[in-house]
C-alpha cells in the first residue's frame, strides 16, 4: 500500500476519499527493560531498549492503520502522521502509546 505524509501522491490521481483511519498501540515496558533503562538514565547514553520498543510499536501501529484502510476499500494513505506519547504508570513503569493516522484513499492504478 502506498503511503505519504503529504496530501497528494505525485503522479497518482486520487479517485475517492474513504475517511480517516487510525492504528493504535499501547505497549508496556517490562521490568527487565525498565531496570536497564534506569541504568542508562543514570550513566547516560542511548536507550536501545526504548528505541527497539519504539521501532516495533510504530511498525505495529502503521500495520494496523493499513489494515483498517484496506477494510474501507482503500489502496493508499495520504497525510500519514505518527504520534508518540509516554504514559507514566505511577512507579510501576512506563507505557508507550503510538497512534498512526492517515486519510484512506483510492488511487487510479
Amino acid at each position: 500500500m502506498t503511503m505519504s505524509t503529504t496530501s497528494v501522491l505525485q503522479g497518482k490521481n486520487i479517485k475517492e476519499y474513504r475517511g480517516i483511519v487510525f492504528g493504535e498501540v499501547i505497549n508496556g515496558i517490562n521490568f527487565t527493560k525498565d531496570f536497564a533503562i534506569n541504568i542508562t538514565n543514570f550513566i547516560g547514553g542511548r536507550s536501545k531498549e526504548y528505541e527497539e520498543e519504539l521501532v516495533n510499536s510504530r511498525a505495529d501501529a502503521i500495520k494496523e492503520m493499513m489494515e483498517r484502510a484496506k477494510k474501507v476499500g482503500a489502496n493508499a494513505l495520504i497525510g500519514v502522521k505518527i504520534d508518540v506519547e509516554t504514559i507514566d504508570i505511577n512507579e510501576k513503569g512506563v507505557m508507550l502509546m503510538i497512534v498512526a493516522s492517515g486519510t484512506a484513499v483510492i488511487v487510479e492504478e
